[in-house]
């Protein structure tokens, strides 16, 4: 391909390019290829991790066939050395050699870490690109930082793209990966995104920003780089072809979130319901950082998990009555003006559930537990007239709050001769786990026995309310009420409630089986 061609393919491509990058590995030739045939009906963009192979000339051949019977894909050739982040030990020679045939296979861009290309000489790099378009590319695999020094000296060599990736330690790195982007992006083609699991974000985000594409996996278990999201998941779950300047941002916030299901079930409500709209996983370390992040990104809604759910309070513009009695916040708002309003919907999570079942008015309840859950549970169910009754481990905390809501404490010794409508464990006893349980068999007297939580999708607690002829309320119900209720919060909109509990309840069935084949 000659010089002035391949400018004009290049002006061209970035108008072109999907999103998406999908990274394709493979133990030899043959398993990268069929990787690639696997995934060309959804994803038409795809790399070819050339140094992830023993040898990576050999799969050239099979490389060009696949371009051949795929004109429409487009494929990056990248054969990333070790000293640079990647797995190929040759030299820079070989490395440039290997992906100059890559280009004369088919394969239309070509990535040269800024490392290599410090490394030979200018016209060595100026042939590579008469024959593809160039990414220079830099990784740092520690920090964030010095964005605008590391693209200065890239730009000292001429290139088609400017990839810099670095390593998000904070939820602000993301913020300033992105106001880097929006700066320079207009002068540049540049590609810009976060490692690791805080930069989840910048994953998502980095394409509004002015990333030209962004980087995904095959699959959850073949990640090329930290914290790299699966394909599919980009596109079904974050709906990143949909992601522009007017998508709203809501997420789930706490430490850690690497496991929520908050995402899944979250961003599908959002898709049926036609919401602009996009849901990310926040691992906050600090809450000084998460809330700088709500401020800079901004976050129009945030999901709080802990360890922030009653610290988060102090930095609010504003609650409800009822939020404030229980001490605990789970969903904030941010205003168009900037302001913070808190929620909490945990008590929507546990009265919803139960008024299907039973009128909750002068009903004998019995709430496991004295904490935050704990005490959204007793104060909803006052609200609507309940009986409550309060057991904790330790006494001091039930009575302390059975003072605050007019409730009873009692003992455990009371429990054999008592009888409830509902029992609710609102305590992390049995959470990962079928071995334990708050309560032992012959403690259970209620004609419901409803758990919070939701993984595992049966308790031991649950089982041995089967047993002694109760009715079981899932802890997922609990998870979706409180979730659909946050929903109507941010959007207005009425929850798709069925769609949220089906996908969350599908997850949940894919992660037994997933820990069952382990």
């Amino acid at each position: 391909m000659t010089a002035a061609l391949n400018s004009y393919v290049t002006r061209l491509l970035p108008l072109r390019l999907p999103r998406v990058c999908v990274a394709v590995t493979g133990s030899d030739a043959t398993d990268m290829v069929e990787k690639a045939e696997a995934l060309i009906r959804d994803n038409t963009f795809i790399e070819f991790r050339l140094d992830y192979l023993p040898r990576p000339t050999l799969a050239l051949p099979k490389i060009k066939r696949f371009n051949e019977y795929h004109p429409h894909v487009v494929a990056i050739a990248t054969c990333r050395r070790v000293a640079n982040g990647g797995r190929f030990r040759g030299s820079v020679a070989s490395q440039l050699d290997t992906l100059s045939k890559a280009a004369t296979a088919g394969c239309q861009l070509v990535d040269v870490e800024l490392q290599s290309a410090a490394r030979c000489r200018k016209e060595q790099l100026q042939r590579l690109r008469s024959r593809a378009a160039l990414i220079l590319s830099f990784h740092d695999f520690r920090a964030t930082k010095k964005l605008e020094e590391t693209l200065e000296k890239m730009l000292a060599y001429p290139a088609d793209f400017y990839k810099i990736v670095t390593t998000a330690t904070t939820l602000s790195d993301n913020v300033t990966m992105m106001k880097f982007l929006e700066k320079q992006s207009d002068k540049h083609s540049l590609i810009g995104l976060c490692m690791g699991e805080q930069g989840i974000a910048s994953r998502v985000l980095s394409v509004r920003a002015g990333s030209v594409f962004t980087f995904a996996a095959v699959k959850e278990d073949e990640k090329t780089a930290p914290g790299q999201v699966a394909a599919q998941e980009l596109r079904s779950t974050y709906r990143i072809d949909q992601v522009d300047a007017a998508t709203r941002v809501y997420g789930v916030a706490g430490d850690p979130v690497a496991h929520s299901l908050s995402p899944a079930i979250m961003n599908a409500a959002l898709r049926r319901e036609n919401v602009n709209g996009v849901y990310l996983s926040l691992h906050a370390k600090t809450l000084k950082d998460l809330l700088a992040c709500v401020r800079d990104i901004p976050i129009h809604g945030l999901s709080v998990t802990m360890p922030y759910k009653e610290a988060i309070l102090k930095h609010l513009d504003n609650t409800d009555s009822h939020t404030a009695k229980i001490g605990a916040c789970n969903t904030v708002v941010r205003a168009q003006d900037g302001k913070l309003y808190g929620f909490n919907t945990d008590s929507a999570g546990v009265v919803r559930p139960l008024e299907q079942r039973i009128s909750i008015d002068q009903a004998k309840i019995l709430v496991l537990g004295a904490g935050g859950a704990a005490r959204a549970a007793v104060f909803g169910l006052k609200e609507r007239g309940a009986e409550v009754y309060i057991l904790n481990r330790s006494a001091a905390p039930a009575q302390k709050l059975a003072r605050r809501a007019k409730a009873r404490s009692i003992k455990r010794a009371d429990l054999k001769k008592m009888t409830f409508d509902a029992i609710i464990n609102a305590t992390p006893v049995g959470m990962g786990n079928t071995r334990e349980s708050p309560l032992n068999e012959n403690e259970i007297n209620a004609k419901y026995v409803f758990d919070m939580i939701y993984d595992p999708a049966e308790t031991r607690l649950m089982k041995m309310a089967k047993a002694r002829g109760a009715e079981i309320i899932p802890g997922v119900e609990m998870f979706v009420h409180q979730a659909a209720r946050q929903f109507e919060i941010w959007t207005g909109k009425p929850a798709p409630w069925d769609d949220m509990l089906r996908v969350v309840t599908k997850a949940l069935q894919e992660r037994s089986a997933d820990s069952r084949k382990k």
